[in-house]
């Protein structure tokens, strides 16, 4: 009876898949909801503002592009039904990004509820709430959004399947330029084959995920509406929506792209191996050399168009497609993706054919060497331009998640180049060793591409005595013989001290290639330096308003004889504490100060039951008058009453409200 050994398990293979389950437990707790692009920098009324009577309008201002509906912007009352006309308006001018939704008239007083939500220019979903008032405050039932736009079970898997996606792109990518531009054997490799048609599978089934989960992202965020056609087919009138779309359908090209790279491009390098014509001098050339350089520059041409395609998805529907200079940053995006799938997706067919092919050539690792160099340049060039754009100042590189990440990634990358320099040192080390390397040990009859996942390759062993009769023990046979060529295959490749050390430092590299390539996923879902900033010189701008006097004009007019005006009021700082101002000056229809016999103010909180708070100013000089100390205890929306008497019995009582902080 014959029977086989059973296979050991491999340290360096077993050492490989520890450090990829790792990492992708990385890659997939990493997955959380994308952060907001587009900020609300302002909205008329103000949240929290207190209004005399009803606006017209209620208005909305962004920093950036931002796709809306009709329903993207709704207003409550204090009893949870919806006051506004249901009508986008758009507002927006020039550099302004501004919409709003009109408000019938005569709205009762109370407190209203303004909820919002929207796509950002960069394909995200942002949302939010705030509440003002008409006349004084009130209470309120409207119900508030439970999670934020793009949160919940259907952020997080949109989440998941956006970092995978850029795993496939880079596979599918980095593995087809590994194959043509250093390695054409590796096209009849099954495990380099595996590993790129898995990017391809792997990106496809993302893509088509976050076309289904689209509508749910940016919308209700439920599940369940995954299986609704009319939300896919909102979801599909969208810009990035139809980036989706337009990649499924360069998928399907690249699916014949790889049929022709693993098929008619694998049989032209092998029958062009065995007639010998595999680069060596002297040698003629086989009437099928043609066809092959042929196909290797219709492949090449094809390949830079499908990737450069693909890129664009991406490049069209997130950060390069807005903000400053698009014109020039999307093609400057496309430039970046490609050298990081090249850089990184070649690194892992390189571990894959270190680790599982048969025997790496040397010109393959020096090919794939100039390769890597070349890619960190076009990323360094890119990566500049992009970190300007995005980040804006220096400052914000420490200032804001984003430089924060930035820096990370650019921390990665240099680590990254460091390891790549190392692994150049063992490629030089192949060169100079020149003599006897593990490819050229290995005993005739085996070829350098045989393993167990090798191309296939006639048999060309010795067999002992005639062929067996029975063809179950003919095939177990064969099985046998063919373990023990990839068994000595094996034993004299990792017997070479230079291949080895390559691995490891090859297999160092990719492990740093995964977590930098989650950082740059994470990196696309953050929000750009240059908004954060925006958005924090705007609350800046209003808490240095919440510090500036409290000014009020209010017409008046008692009925009498000389007896319209206008009053103008300061409260000076307008904050809470006993250390305010009040300066009243009183001035007729043309503007000219008059006196009048009495002038009266007084302070109302009525949300805290607290006045009215009187406050007698002392006449000061013709139509000024001014009060000292005036003690206001609360922050809150006051009213302020203003008591004007121009006659014996012509008198008016004029309120307004003011917010004090």
């Amino acid at each position: 009876m014959i029977t086989t050994a059973p296979r050991q398990p491999r340290p360096a293979a077993l050492r490989l898949l520890i450090v990829v389950g790792a990492l992708l437990g990385v890659l997939f707790g990493g997955a959380a909801p994308a952060f907001a692009h587009a900020a609300l920098t302002g909205s008329s009324p103000a949240q929290g503002a207190v209004v005399d009577h009803a606006p017209e309008q209620v208005a909305l201002s962004f920093s950036e592009g931002v796709a809306m509906s009709d329903d993207s912007i709704r207003v409550l009352d204090p009893k949870g039904k919806r006051v506004d006309r249901g009508k986008l308006r758009d507002l927006c001018s020039g550099e302004t990004v501004k919409y709003g939704t009109g408000l019938p008239p005569g709205l009762p007083d109370g407190t209203y509820t303004v909820a919002w939500q929207a796509i950002s220019a960069d394909s995200h979903p942002v949302s939010g709430a705030f509440t003002f008032s008409v006349g004084a405050p009130s209470a309120t039932k409207a119900p508030l959004p439970q999670q934020e736009a793009g949160g919940g079970l259907v952020g997080a898997l949109y989440g998941i399947a956006r970092y995978l996606a850029y795993a496939g792109f880079t596979l599918l990518v980095g593995g087809a330029v590994f194959v043509l531009a250093c390695r054409p054997a590796a096209a009849g490799v099954r495990p380099v084959q595996r590993l790129v048609v898995r990017g391809w599978a792997l990106l496809t089934a993302t893509t088509l995920a976050m076309l289904l989960l689209r509508g749910p992202y940016t919308g209700s965020g439920d599940l369940a509406d995954v299986f609704d056609l009319g939300v896919l087919k909102g979801a599909l009138e969208t810009k990035p929506g139809t980036a989706l779309l337009a990649r499924l359908l360069l998928l399907a090209v690249a699916a014949v792209y790889l049929a022709v790279l693993f098929g008619a491009y694998a049989r032209a390098q092998r029958a062009e191996r065995i007639g010998g014509t595999d680069g060596a001098d002297g040698a003629q050339e086989l009437p099928g050399a043609g066809r092959l350089r042929r196909l290797t520059a219709w492949l090449s041409a094809a390949g830079v168009l499908v990737a450069a395609g693909l890129a664009t998805t991406w490049a069209a529907a997130e950060h390069a497609s807005t903000g400053l200079q698009p014109g020039i940053a999307m093609p400057v995006d496309v430039l970046h993706l490609l050298a990081f799938a090249a850089w990184l997706g070649g690194l892992a067919a390189l571990l894959v054919s270190l680790y599982r092919g048969p025997v790496v050539e040397r010109t393959a690792v020096r090919r794939f060497s100039r390769l890597a160099f070349g890619s960190v340049l076009v990323l360094v060039a890119t990566g500049i331009y992009q970190s300007w754009r995005q980040v804006g100042t220096l400052h914000a590189l420490t200032d804001t998640a984003y430089g924060l990440l930035l820096l990370l990634k650019v921390a990665l990358v240099v680590v990254l180049v460091g390891i790549a320099w190392t692994s150049r040192r063992w490629t030089a080390r192949l060169r100079e060793a020149g003599g006897e390397t593990a490819a050229a040990r290995v005993p005739a009859g085996v070829t350098a591409a045989s393993g167990p996942d090798a191309p296939d390759a006639p048999d060309t062993s010795d067999a002992s005595g005639p062929a067996p009769a029975d063809p179950e023990r003919a095939a177990q046979l064969a099985r046998q013989q063919a373990a023990l060529k990839s068994a000595k295959v094996r034993k004299l490749r990792d017997a070479d001290p230079e291949r080895r050390g390559l691995r490891r430092s090859v297999l160092a590299e990719a492990s740093v290639a995964v977590v930098l390539l989650v950082v740059a996923t994470v990196l696309t879902a953050t929000e750009p330096a240059r908004t954060e900033e925006a958005v924090k010189a705007g609350e800046a701008g209003r808490s240095a308003d919440a510090n500036q006097p409290r000014v009020l004009n209010i017409p008046f007019d008692t009925g009498g004889a000389h007896g319209k005006g206008t009053a103008r009021i300061d409260l000076d700082p307008g904050r809470s504490g006993s250390g305010n101002q009040l300066r009243v000056r009183i001035a007729d229809p043309s503007g000219t100060t008059m006196n009048v016999p009495e002038v009266k103010v007084s302070f109302t909180l009525r949300a805290k039951k607290l006045g009215p708070l009187p406050v007698v100013p002392e006449h000061v000089g013709k139509g000024h008058w001014s009060a000292n100390g005036v003690q206001l205890p609360v922050p809150g929306q006051w009213q302020l009453a203003l008591l004007v008497r121009t006659s014996d019995v012509d008198q008016v009582t004029e309120t307004r409200n003011v917010k004090i902080d």
